[in-house]
């Protein structure tokens, strides 16, 4: 492959097709963008092709202005959903979004997803929040950059950090993820949809659930995430 965004194009490419092997995705559904802030640019899957088919060159350079730097392919028609993340959260570096089955059914549900248990607690302390469906005049507008006004809005409604909460539904839509790097964003795209299918089954087998009490979600995210962390390998 010639060209100056070689391993920007293989991060993207292999990010993508974690989310196929995954079962986050079906047919051409899905995509996973990957940045370079030093560049400021993104690369990110070309529309509408299936990942039996994607290859590393097909990947799409493109700035956060939303112009096409290398590639021949037309982008991804959420493109303008990532470049306004980026350009607004500097320090994510990389995205994803799926229509997972149960991701999609609580943003179908316009319904934030509790935390429930530990497995849940281990990633946020927070519930996942649902952004409200979008405004008939942001729908009428420019839609995928409105997507991301959506996103940022929910976030600042429910006074949440995107560096802790790394993970939304909108509302009657499906759900975005992020993280430091592209492999994290499909990382939290599987745990989210992973929580989401715990929470319904807990649901349909309690519906008075209790919330987890806050002990135990401060237990389990910091023995993974706080400051005296001791989950895993040095």
């Amino acid at each position: 492959m010639n060209s100056s965004f070689k391993e920007l194009k293989r991060e993207c490419y292999e990010a993508n097709m974690q989310l196929d092997a995954l079962n986050l995705v079906i047919y051409t559904f899905g995509n996973v963008s990957a940045v370079d802030r030093k560049e400021a640019v993104f690369a990110i899957k070309p529309s509408g092709v299936p990942y039996q088919d994607l290859k590393p060159e097909d990947i799409v350079i493109m700035d956060f202005d939303n112009n096409v730097i290398e590639g021949e392919m037309r982008p991804s028609s959420d493109t303008k959903t990532h470049a306004y993340l980026y350009k607004n959260w500097e320090e994510i570096g990389g995205v994803a979004h799926t229509h997972a089955t149960y991701s999609v059914a609580w943003a179908q549900s316009q319904k934030d997803i509790p935390v429930f248990g530990t497995t849940h607690a281990d990633h946020l302390t927070a519930d996942i929040p649902c952004a409200p469906p979008m405004r008939d005049d942001l729908i009428a507008g420019n839609y995928e950059y409105n997507t991301g006004i959506q996103i940022l809005d929910c976030f600042r409604d429910k006074n949440l950090s995107y560096k802790e909460v790394q993970m939304v539904l909108l509302g009657n839509h499906g759900p975005f993820t992020w993280g430091k790097y592209a492999a994290k964003a499909v990382y939290n795209s599987k745990v989210l949809e992973e929580v989401a299918r715990m929470a319904y089954l807990t649901l349909q087998i309690n519906p008075e659930a209790p919330r987890l009490k806050d002990s135990l979600i401060k237990k389990h995210y910091e023995r993974k995430h706080g400051k005296n962390a001791y989950y895993g390998q040095e």
